[in-house]
């Protein structure tokens, strides 16, 4: 059968008109048919009284999240111009809330009517209005209230005006996102705030007050000397730099055959190892992806760090030059640019385009930070010092990452190439068991004890590394660590801020349900056994919050009684067995795991019935983390002090002999 297809003529060529230009294709103006685009119509419209108030007019702007979803924008502007348009023979009603590509704007490449302009495309509020289920607009200005109603894109009654005794001029904008329009319009209170704040950063002393009626709260933002301020917020007191702030503007072209045009530019920036943070606002629009700004930074704070370095002889013999992640890892920087022509990616604005921004950007940043360097010694000092060390440490880690990955690829079975490591016959992971020995010895001592079928046994040969004093280079160089990493599976998480590449670990990749350590009860074994776990905490931490990892409790004494052994696993039980045998009877410290016959070890440690599993469960991880670093980390004093106040409780167990 011939399927009869609709005739492709010029009749097929259709155009989308009135409100239907946005209702039916949000994405294009707003980048997202869902909470995305739902959230950029608050900024469309919040952009309009930002512009008011950064001319002069207002210093104050109020949102309401409503409870129902619609939101309000209050300012206290000139008030929108809604009256009759002569030169266009229209109401600007009509042409600012139903007319795509209108707006006082265009004509402001000299900057006279909105020298730096936020909302600039024509597109914001139109496009705002016709996404709509509805929206009710309340506007004071040359003695008179203004009102307007618009639902789904149609205005209803047409404009509503009557003399008012107000005067306090402005603009009111109440909307619902539509649900036919977008597939959800429930924005989070936290995407209000995240806004307002940074509108408050970059439009220093602006006053930008936040009601949310389903919390009934209220937050003011205010900055008054705008990213200064911020920055020192940021940074707090942790900077090893103060804060610089350098302003400049400009006029230029981004071709020769172009209209020139206005650039603003101010930079604050300090160096800080605990906080980096990197941002960049154009005309108060906070640019996600940079754009010029971001080429202009990394190309000139690279290039002149590199040229002072040079100057001071601190690169050692061949060494490569930085790149600017090694500033980036100890930069606190904010740029708040303005121009009055701009090129958006897009609508949505996280991105600019113009050449000239970038040009313009480029040489201001590089002339600073020339005499920055120059007048600030010892400042400088530090810096290229700390960025040299931030240098150093990423080519190590990628060293060591390539190291990892190459020891942890092939395409034969990883775990049939460690040593003495024995397998278990199942392949279900419900029940594969894990159990990582001390020692040749307990290896042949369980290798006779336990269940084949389920059981596995990887011996640890001697004491392996401190993970947690360790870095990550000598740590990957350890065959024993690298063997243990192979027969667990799960790959390694990585704390580095230079090594996120080489964070392997997935929990569904874990070849185990249980991993066991299994150590004697002396010293050297809890020796052992806390270095295993140190280890399995450093590189693998998750395992332990999954409550995969166990200790399996060996036994202090045992005590024949003729009949039968009896079994004590602390001094406290030993004196309750004894108390309870009749008789006659021996007691004689256990032997360690290697000189046990199979019958007790399998009775005692391996088999399910009867051993003696402590299953490791950080119940408060900070606590946790905390001893690790005291017992076997860099806190010397930490650790002094610790013995000096708990070592007491703990001489009995001192093999003093």
């Amino acid at each position: 059968m011939v399927k009869q297809t609709k005739a492709y003529d010029n009749e097929s060529i259709t155009s989308l008109k009135g409100a239907d230009r946005v209702r039916k294709r949000p994405s294009v103006i707003f980048g997202s048919d869902g909470l995305e685009g739902a959230k950029h119509t608050f900024f469309e419209v919040l952009s309009n009284s930002i512009d008011e108030a950064r001319e002069g007019h207002g210093k104050e702007i109020t949102v309401i999240r409503h409870a129902d979803r619609s939101i309000s924008v209050i300012d206290k502007g000139r008030g929108i111009p809604v009256e009759y348009n002569k030169a266009e023979a229209r109401y600007n009603w009509e042409l600012i809330f139903c007319e795509l590509y209108a707006g006082g704007k265009y004509n402001n490449i000299s900057g006279e009517t909105y020298e730096y302009s936020l909302g600039l495309n024509g597109l914001g509020l139109c496009a705002t209005q016709y996404s709509s289920e509805y929206m009710d607009v309340e506007i004071v200005r040359d003695g008179h209230l203004y009102a307007l109603r618009f639902e789904k894109g149609e205005n209803v009654g047409g404009l509503y005006k009557e003399l008012t005794k107000q005067k306090k001029t402005g603009s009111t904008i109440k909307w619902r996102p539509d649900l036919d329009v977008f597939t959800d319009n429930a924005i989070p209170s936290e995407y209000f705030e995240e806004v307002l704040k940074r509108q408050a950063i970059v439009n220093k002393g602006l006053r930008f007050i936040y009601q949310d009626e389903k919390s009934n709260t209220t937050r003011e933002y205010i900055y008054d000397n705008g990213i200064v301020d911020y920055l020192d917020e940021i940074a707090e007191d942790k900077r090893f730099t103060q804060i610089k702030h350098y302003s400049d503007e400009g006029t230029g072209r981004d071709r020769p055959d172009k209209p020139a045009y206005k650039v603003k530019v101010e930079m604050a920036f300090c160096f800080n190892n605990e906080v980096n943070l990197i941002e960049y606002y154009h005309n108060s629009s906070y640019l996600e992806h940079g754009g010029s700004p971001d080429k202009a930074v990394k190309s000139a704070f690279t290039a002149e760090i590199d040229q002072y370095i040079k100057k001071q002889n601190k690169y050692q013999k061949n060494e490569k030059k930085i790149s600017f992640v090694d500033v980036q890892d100890s930069l606190v920087l904010v740029v708040n640019s303005f121009s009055t022509m701009t090129s958006y990616e897009n609508q949505t604005k996280k991105a600019v385009t113009n050449k000239f921004i970038q040009d313009f950007m480029t040489e201001f940043i590089r002339k600073k930070l020339e005499v920055y360097l120059i007048e600030n010694a010892e400042d400088a000092e530090r810096i290229i010092d700390q960025i040299l060390i931030n240098k150093r440490s990423r080519e190590k880690a990628e060293s060591t990452r390539l190291n990892l990955k190459k020891a942890l690829s092939s395409k034969t079975d990883l775990m049939s190439r460690v040593k003495k490591f024995v397998d278990c016959r199942t392949k279900d992971l419900d029940r594969r068991e894990i159990y990582i020995v001390e020692g040749d010895s307990a290896l042949g001592a369980c290798k006779l004890a336990r269940d084949s079928e389920f059981q596995a046994l990887m011996p640890i040969r001697g004491k392996i590394l401190n993970c947690l004093k360790a870095d990550y280079d000598k740590i990957f160089k350890s065959e024993i660590i690298i063997d243990l990493i192979r027969v667990l599976g799960c790959g390694v998480e990585i704390k580095s801020k230079h090594a996120k590449e080489f964070d392997t670990f997935d929990l569904d990749s874990l070849n185990w349900d249980k991993v066991v350590i299994c150590t004697d009860a002396d010293v050297d074994g809890f020796q052992i056994r806390t270095l295993v776990l140190s280890m399995i905490y450093a590189l693998m931490p998750t395992l332990i919050h999954e409550g995969k990892v166990f200790i399996a409790e060996t036994p202090l004494y045992e005590i024949s009684t003729g009949k039968k052994t009896l079994f004590a696993y602390s001094d406290k039980e030993k004196t309750e067995l004894l108390q309870t045998v009749k008789g006659n009877y021996t007691l004689q410290r256990s032997k360690g795991l290697g000189e046990n016959d199979p019958e007790m070890m399998w009775l005692t440690t391996m088999s399910p019935d009867t051993r003696r599993l402590i299953r490791i469960e950080p119940e408060d991880i900070e606590r946790t983390e905390r001893m690790f670093e005291v017992l076997l980390g860099d806190d010397l004093e930490g650790r002094k002090e610790f013995i000096e106040q708990y070592g007491y409780e703990y001489l009995d167990q001192l093999d003093l002999s």
